[in-house]
């Protein structure tokens, strides 16, 4: 009889791009701000695209998206394709994505990458460490950043106390999972989750944190697009 031989395993990528990002003081969504001659979005799909084992990527937009096919006009991303079922919610999107990739051939035993738009400093070489990381992982991980800053707790505008930082870690993407497997802790952990590890923690898993970079982080407040244009400036 013939050896069964497994299907190669592939790394989709999944990117939430159906929010507003209200803090950040924008006339239009934060992803499309233009940042170092680009949008913002266009920085994060340049770095997924730099990834070689990167099999194909899903942008989930909200339904009511006018802005993403001029840009993906002006800055062609073969690896993405779109899906307009963004929800209220990141875990509404992430779950739009991953049925989406479900839909176009992904199967349960591939791995999915979910990364905010917003991170846009992130680089190939990040993505790379984190699939080298967790591809031989039995539950997958996340990049993250191990805290520096001395952690206070706050009640009514003073401290409380302070938090022993020494295992403590900020949370960052991409976040690699099992496409089923992420599938099944966000139906589970329902909408509230903030990121996939969460839902992943919920269902009862241990993420493994992969060491990552202070410059990855999330581009959420005014001040912080100045320090992007900064940062992706000095890199070219």
């Amino acid at each position: 009889m013939p050896l069964q031989t497994q299907p190669p395993i592939r790394f989709f990528a999944v990117i939430p791009c159906a929010g507003f990002g209200s803090r950040a003081g924008t006339a239009v969504p934060k992803q499309y701000e233009v940042i170092a001659g680009f949008p913002m979005v266009v920085h994060t799909l340049k770095a997924f695209s730099g990834v070689e084992r990167m099999a194909h990527g899903v942008l989930v937009l909200a339904p009511d998206d006018v802005r993403m096919a001029r840009v993906l006009t002006a800055c062609p991303q073969p690896l993405f394709s779109s899906v307009y079922t963004g929800g209220a919610t990141r875990a509404d999107s992430v779950l739009a994505g991953l049925r989406a990739l479900v839909d176009q051939g992904a199967n349960d035993t591939d791995w999915v990458l979910v990364h905010d738009a917003a991170r846009c400093l992130v680089t190939p070489a990040q993505i790379d460490a984190l699939i080298d990381a967790c591809q031989d992982d039995a539950v997958g991980g996340l990049l993250a950043h191990k805290l520096a800053d001395t952690l206070k707790v706050e009640t009514k505008g003073r401290v409380a106390h302070t938090v022993d930082r020494a295992d403590k870690w900020l949370a960052q993407t991409p976040q690699m999972f099992r496409v089923g497997e992420l599938l099944r802790a966000l139906a589970q952990a329902g909408a509230a989750m903030t990121d996939e590890a969460s839902a992943m923690e919920a269902v009862g898993l241990k993420p493994k944190l992969v060491p990552s970079s202070a410059q990855n982080f999330k581009v959420t407040y005014p001040e912080d697009f100045a320090l992007a244009e900064a940062i992706l400036n000095a890199r070219q």
